[in-house]
């Protein structure tokens, strides 16, 4: 069947508006309100330890990781433009805030963290969220990757129960230095109960999904530490009692001095806290099969990170670990992470007094996991198996976030995706002398009759270069088909070369019709393009390859009427 998939393009106003306005007028019911509170009451079980564990590797205290996530989290959710988006403090920040705390202290990254909201807001209200997903796939993968491992080594000293001969170097290479020259001072304590977190953690997802392992596991050694009265540091002994209150809101100082002290952190909030938030809210897009409003994300995220400055907390951006949590318990809207902050807030009330008991140890056994789930590591070795160049972008981007900065790794990576793009337009132009320099990208939706049956197969025509610029046109437009049809052809005929960041899009779209009963047939790719589509996922029996669009539409016809055949039969 035929039919038209026009690209909408949201009004001024549209762009800004929260999802929350959008959910309330579908209609929001008590089923969707039950759904909401059970899904906020998960996440916030999983926030609580989480929140606490990374204000701790940022050196602050935990009581500004709750600040954050409770005032951030809030913020985002009421005003944000994903429907299932849940923010807070997050581990890609550690390094960035630690930093920033050792060089300008306390009251300059809260002036950073306000600063930041400001530009983000600013991006946002430019409308430049579209331009910020145009990052390669190898780039995001590199630098998500490198700040893993740089967290994982942050948390020996806790997991080993270390004592330094000083305080703990920033850089790689010194603070692997400084630990190996503190090996002789392991406590065999907290290496006890790091060792049992993760394990209890990691026994738990396998055998109990469901259940909140963090929080089950930290509790879990924190009552066997204090009964068994090992000699393992907790909050407490650190960091004294936790309040039991949100602080007064007060704006931050705004001396001349340390705005520009402040300013370069400022930046980098910025710049990471974009990417990671847009980042999130996709995963939660092709999770729930639904599309965020980028440009009012961004402006949720630049006044979360303003009021969680006012009430003393940092760096807010979108979580993919909560926000993946909160899809997966069943929310229905964005009050689900309105309600998570609530919950925080009322742990903090009441739980304040038990949390100072929690070993350090445990926290660092937290983080140890995240940073590893942080390595996405089927896709570092499919990226570096896919093309030399995707492998070069990843892997630069990727010893540059290690071994020297954030930022100069994001930008770097950039700009050598950007390279590889223009060498590889350069050489399409070369080849396929009808190739523009910048094709339009669009599907193009073409008719096709080829006898009983193609009134259920629909065919599009993917034209121009399917790289990583052009996923989020494309992309789109397959996501916004109206009726999904019992089959699909794809023809890429007219599509000089695809990437990794193509076949990403390509593995999703699949996926999704895949849980919709739709089955896709692909066209018109040669083994070059076939192998980039292969190692993504893009493979059968998900998907067939056919040689061209007419045999692909008879093969669909003929499939769907041998469906409904044994239906009818059936019944």
């Amino acid at each position: 069947m035929t039919g038209s998939s026009p690209q909408v393009r949201l009004s001024a106003r549209e762009q800004f508006l929260p999802k929350l306005v959008t959910v309330l007028r579908e209609g929001y019911h008590a089923a969707d309100l039950r759904s909401d509170l059970t899904a906020g009451l998960t996440v916030a079980i999983v926030a609580l330890p989480l929140s606490m564990a990374i204000a701790i590797a940022s050196g602050v205290g935990p009581e500004r990781g709750l600040y954050t996530a409770i005032v951030g989290g809030f913020l985002v959710s009421l005003l944000g433009g994903s429907r299932f988006q849940v923010g807070g403090p997050a581990g890609a920040f550690i390094v960035l805030v630690a930093a920033c705390v050792a060089q300008i202290g306390i009251p300059g990254l809260i002036l950073a963290t306000f600063l930041s909201g400001m530009f983000l807001v600013c991006i946002g209200a430019l409308r430049l969220g579209t331009y910020i997903k145009f990052i390669p796939y190898p780039v995001t993968v590199g630098f998500t990757a490198g700040i893993g491992v740089i967290i994982f080594a942050s948390q020996m000293t806790g997991l080993f129960g270390l004592t330094l001969a000083g305080s703990e170097p920033g850089p790689i290479v010194e603070k692997v230095a400084a630990l190996w020259a503190a090996r002789g001072t392991v406590n065999p304590a907290a290496l006890a109960v790091a060792l049992a977190t993760i394990a209890g953690i990691e026994a738990l997802k396998r055998w109990r999904p469901r259940w909140p392992s963090l929080l089950i596991a930290v509790a879990g050694v924190t009552v066997a530490a204090a009964v068994l009265g090992l000699p393992v540091e907790t909050i407490g002994t650190r960091f004294g009692e936790l309040p039991r209150s949100l602080p007064v809101p007060a704006l931050p100082a705004f001396d001349p001095g340390l705005i520009i002290a402040a300013l370069p952190y400022a930046i980098s909030f910025t710049l990471l806290g974009a990417i990671e938030s847009l980042l999130s809210a996709v995963v939660a897009d092709g999770m729930s099969d639904g599309h965020h409003r980028s440009n009012a994300e961004l402006v949720a995220q630049g006044v979360a990170n303003m009021g969680a400055a006012i009430f003393g907390g940092f760096c807010v951006t979108g979580t993919i670990a909560r926000t993946a949590t909160n899809v997966r318990a069943g929310a229905r809207g964005p009050l689900a992470g309105m309600f998570h902050a609530a919950f925080l807030l009322v742990f903090m009330l009441v739980a304040a007094p038990l949390a100072v008991h929690i070993p350090l140890a445990a926290l660092a056994g937290v983080l140890a996991i995240v940073a590893w789930n942080m390595i996405e590591k089927d896709e570092f070795l499919s990226l570096l198996r896919i093309s030399r160049g995707d492998a070069v972008v990843l892997l630069v981007t990727f010893l540059l976030v290690v071994f020297r900065d954030l930022t100069e790794g994001i930008v770097v990576g950039f700009a050598l995706g950007g390279l590889l793009f223009i060498h590889r337009m350069s050489e399409v132009a070369r080849v396929e002398e009808r190739a523009p320099l910048v094709a339009p990208d669009i599907a193009d939706q073409v008719r096709t009759h080829a006898g009983p049956g193609t009134d259920e197969v629909m065919v599009y025509r993917i034209k121009g270069a399917f790289f990583f610029g052009a996923v989020t046109a494309v992309g789109g437009i397959l996501d916004r088909i109206a009726r999904i049809p019992k089959a699909m052809v794809v023809d890429f005929s007219e599509v000089p070369f695809v990437d990794s960041s193509a076949a990403r899009t390509m593995d999703l779209f699949i996926e999704k019709m895949a849980r919709q009963g739709c089955k896709v047939y692909v066209t018109g790719t040669d083994a070059a393009m076939r192998r980039v589509l292969f190692v993504a996922g893009v493979r059968p029996p998900r998907v067939r390859f056919m040689a061209d669009v007419a045999t692909a539409v008879a093969r669909a016809a003929e499939a769907v009427g041998d469906a409904e055949g044994k239906l009818t039969r059936a019944e």
